[in-house]
Order: C-alpha cells, then structure tokens, then sequence
C-alpha cells in the first residue's frame, strides 16, 4: 500500500508540473498573440490576474513536489554513502538552489518572476548583466533548481529525485518553446554580447 502511495505522490508531481508549464505556456502564448488577459482587463488588472492564477498553480505545484519527496522518504540506495553525508550534501544543494533563485529574482524584480513584460503594450527586453546573469546565462533554470536534487538527497526520496529530473527538463523545455522565442522576437539591440538568454526566471 505505501509502495503505491510513493507512485501515486510521484504522477500527482508529474502531473502538476505538467499543469504548470502548460497553464503559463498556453496563456503567455495567447496573451503575446491576442491579449487574453489584457484586452478584457487592461494591462495592469490582465497581469494582476494572471500572476494571481500563476502563483496558485506554481504554489501546488511546488506543494506536490515536496509531498513525493516525503512520500518517498528512504528509498534511495544509499551505496555505502551514509545517510548523513547524503544529508548533508541535500542541505548543501538546497542552500545553493534557493539562494540563486533569490538572488535572480532580487536581481529581475518581482513582476519579472511572473513574465510581466508579456503583457506590456511594446515589450522592450534588456537581458540581465548583474547579479548570477553575471556568470550564468539562466540561473534561475539552471542551477537555481539545485534545491530540488537537494531535498530528494535530504528525504533520500527515489520519486522526488524523479520528479527533479522532471520538473527542470520540463521547466527547460518551457524556456525554449516559450520564454526564448518572446525574447528574441522583443530583445533590445545592444552594443557587445549579452550574458543572459534569460529574462524573466
């Protein structure tokens, strides 16, 4: 019964990553294409409820993550490693993750977390020079989701070392289908390469 309980947790992450990506991929696509959200609510209100939408979504979403990690707690072959070790390196990887994350969202701004400049009338975008955009061309998709190797260490969760291969590739392919495009349609010419294909995560 427990055995299944894990998978079940696992699809329920898989599931809601699925969810997420596609929600805020269909909806960014339809809002730069045809003004889903702004042209019945204004710009400002049309992002207010999107974002509002997003958050709820992205917030389960991380909510199911957690919960096939702790459904799977201690099934992760260990392979003479001791758990404390692995532990500890999870703690490591989850400081690491977090970090990041904060740090490029304290670098974008709060409303660029949320892909405002998809609803902005003439979206201008500027790739990011500072903070992690220093060193990293997508910090947030990259290294910002150590956190969740991190945790899957810490709760030595098979099915949450799973949904962590799942939830970036996934999150990766949203960037290339969705988030690149916008970006390249509406990059700022500017003189000297630019760091960063990443604006808004």
């Amino acid at each position: 019964m427990l055995e299944v309980f894990r998978w079940l947790a696992l699809g329920y992450a898989i599931a809601s990553r699925l969810g997420y990506v596609c929600y805020v991929g269909f909806a960014l696509r339809r809002e730069e294409q045809s003004r889903l959200f702004t042209r019945r609510d204004g710009r400002e209100a049309g992002f207010r409820r999107f974002r509002r939408v997003a958050s709820r979504i992205m917030t389960n979403d991380g909510v199911a993550f957690v919960a096939a990690c702790v459904a799977g707690w201690g099934t992760l072959p260990t392979m003479g490693i001791p758990r404390a070790v692995l532990a500890a390196a999870g703690v490591v990887l989850v400081a690491l993750g977090v970090g990041t994350k904060l740090w490029a969202r304290a670098t974008l701004g709060a409303d660029a977390y949320y892909w405002a400049n998809f609803f902005t009338d003439a979206p201008e975008v500027i790739p990011a020079r500072t903070g992690p955009y220093r060193f990293l061309r997508n910090p947030m998709y990259t290294v910002g989701y150590a956190h969740t190797y991190g945790l899957a260490l810490v709760t030595a969760s098979v099915p949450g070392l799973i949904a962590a291969l799942f939830d970036q590739a996934a999150i990766l392919a949203f960037h290339q289908l969705v988030e690149k495009p916008h970006f390249e349609r509406n990059r700022t010419v500017s003189a000297g390469p630019t760091l960063s294909d990443d604006h808004h995560r």
